[in-house]
């Protein structure tokens, strides 16, 4: 297991790589990795057409964002049986297409591998205490949990 919030960026295929050489008997592994929008609607203004996103401003509380992932991947491995799972979150300035963050999981099947990836991204969105400031050519908003973020959380709890 290994959390990294960090500035700078990360290399999707020395992670994958790391992540392989760890468990040698993995039968699948599951990378994702989500991107800055070019274009994004303000949430205060769903009507609104899309503007161009300039960069995102990401802020975390140190120390606590590290413990709230490692307990988010604790509750995954236990929960899908999976061998190891790493995330990397970025914070500071991003700018559109610039990698935010990653959750590579190893595991011995794929339905459980990726189930375990996505449990640990929807609790990321939810519970880190990771803040996004988007700003546009329009002016800028801190972004908050949207609907569809805790609904997918909540699908997980519906599902113990």
């Amino acid at each position: 297991m290994s959390v990294r919030v960090q500035k700078h960026d990360f290399d999707v295929g020395v992670e994958y790589q790391k992540l392989r050489d760890a468990c040698p008997n993995a039968g699948a592994v599951v990378v994702f990795v989500g991107l800055v929008r070019e274009f994004n609607v303000m949430p205060t203004e769903p009507d609104k057409e899309q503007q161009q996103v300039t960069h995102l401003e990401l802020e975390h509380y140190a120390g606590m964002t590290e413990s709230l992932i490692d307990e988010t991947i604790n509750s995954a491995q236990v929960r899908f049986d999976i061998s190891q799972i790493n995330v990397i979150h970025r914070v500071g300035v991003l700018h559109s297409r610039d990698q935010i963050v990653l959750v590579a999981a190893a595991g011995a099947h794929r339905g459980s591998t990726f189930a375990a990836a996505e449990f640990v991204m929807d609790y990321l969105k939810s519970t880190a205490t990771i803040w996004k400031k988007e700003v546009t050519t329009e002016g800028e908003t801190w972004l908050g949990l949207k609907a569809s973020d805790e609904h997918a959380t909540k699908r997980w709890d519906a599902n113990n």
